[in-house]
């Protein structure tokens, strides 16, 4: 099954999300800061960090940048309602993709599934 590390501050769209990507048959983990989310990367294995961009204590780019170091084969997506941040996120992490709020949560999901249907379409042997 594929794992999802789920950082998001907003307790009502952190529980929103997780739901609906368990629905879809995702394992999730959700936290509520980027701080809670490294010593997770760094103990367990995750396919996919979801992490919104705006966040207290460490935002999602340093997130991103902390997961690139300590689980480099994990994919990275980010979430945000801030235009400028999104700018911010594609020139810092431009490997990420990045969903615009608001999104239907049948776009997360679709999301999701593209991130991992690129990953089987490269094929294992590019690794």
């Amino acid at each position: 099954m594929i794992r999802i590390l789920l950082a998001e501050d907003e307790e009502a769209m952190r529980t929103y999300l997780a739901r609906a990507l368990e629905n879809a048959g995702y394992e999730v983990v959700a936290v509520d800061r980027g701080t809670e989310a490294v010593p997770l990367l760094e103990s367990q294995p995750f396919d996919l960090l979801l992490s919104d961009i705006v966040m207290p204590e460490m935002d999602g780019i340093e997130l991103a940048q902390h997961c690139a170091r300590i689980s480099p084969a994990t994919k990275v997506m980010f979430i945000t309602g801030f235009a400028a941040v999104t700018l911010k996120a594609n020139r810092e992490a431009p490997q990420a993709r990045v969903l615009s709020k608001p999104f239907h949560l049948r776009d997360l999901v679709l999301e999701v599934e593209r991130v991992f249907a690129d990953q089987a379409a490269m094929g294992s042997g590019l690794h």
